[in-house]
């Protein structure tokens, strides 16, 4: 019977077939300035591929990304769809129309809430101490965490269009919907770069998912993901408008089903932009740092 590699082996196998320009493991804190780029893309893969293969060795890990979508979608479609279609002058056609395209928000938020409990994880179980103490950039370890995690949220909005296919969406624009997935990868990855610099700074997973729930149910909830806005109070309305949640499902649904885009899609851009340029440093910093 023939052994399957473990994730160990094979990033060991990467690590001593990058280039010889990378630093020994006594000189690892300081390095990265002194690892090439081809030697951190080295690196990264290495690494993206070691977290298949314990996705692999454990397909529970999937059930978030498989199963959240199916039950969100029916909840949300079959409970509140009649009620809130005749709200939007319809009923649950046209509340199907309107919620699939916004639901693309949420899933890149409840992915982003999981690699920070499972970077924070890593950390417990002595997982980050080995690679810390590798020849590699600290920042290939950040981003293998999220290219993998982009793949888990690419796999959940796949299956979350697939459900709303069966439950009545109507794809009219290919164009515009794979527009909208990028926009929702985009912003998703932005907000992994702030779970992950809450998964090295608090000392638990619980801790992180419950300050992850904390902001993620107001964030979700106090937007137009699920309802229009206009029937909610002022000062709701007001929070509403500024949050980027909002914009990000206002611009899918435009790009998706039609509807003005140009503004909430620069809007969220912006976002992710400028999340992206705050938080990826900080994160990689305390990466570095943590004791």
């Amino acid at each position: 019977m023939s052994s399957r590699p473990s994730p160990t082996t094979t990033l060991n196998e990467a690590l001593r077939a990058a280039p010889s320009n990378t630093t020994t493991p006594n000189t690892a804190a300081p390095a990265d300035a002194r690892i090439s780029l081809r030697a951190h893309l080295r690196h990264t893969g290495a690494l993206v591929r070691r977290n298949l293969l314990w996705i692999r060795q454990d397909p529970e890990s999937m059930f978030d990304a498989i199963l959240m979508p199916i039950v969100f979608t029916l909840l949300f479609v079959y409970v509140f769809g009649g009620s809130i279609g005749q709200a939007l002058g319809g009923g649950q056609e046209d509340y199907v129309q309107y919620v699939v395209p916004g639901m693309m928000a949420m899933m890149g938020m409840s992915m982003a809430m999981s690699v920070g409990t499972g970077f924070n994880q890593d950390f417990n179980t002595g997982v980050m101490d080995r690679f810390r103490s590798l020849p590699i950039g600290r920042g290939s370890v950040l981003f293998a965490k999220i290219a993998v995690e982009l793949l888990r949220m690419m796999i959940a909005t796949t299956i979350m269009l697939i459900v709303g296919v069966l439950v009545g969406f109507d794809i009219t624009n290919w164009g515009g919907l794979l527009a909208a997935v990028a926009l929702a990868a985009l912003f998703g990855s932005a907000l992994m770069w702030v779970f992950l610099t809450l998964g090295v700074i608090l000392k638990s997973a619980q801790s992180v998912q419950g300050l992850g729930f904390l902001v993620l149910m107001p964030l979700q909830f106090g937007s137009s993901i699920f309802a229009p806005t206009t029937s909610m109070p002022g000062w709701l309305q007001s929070f509403t408008d500024v949050n980027p949640l909002s914009s990000l499902a206002d611009a899918a649904r435009g790009l998706m089903v039609g509807g003005p885009v140009a503004h909430d899609l620069w809007v969220t851009v912006a976002w992710s932009v400028g999340l992206t340029a705050i938080m990826a440093p900080i994160a990689i910093h305390k990466f570095r740092t943590k004791n």
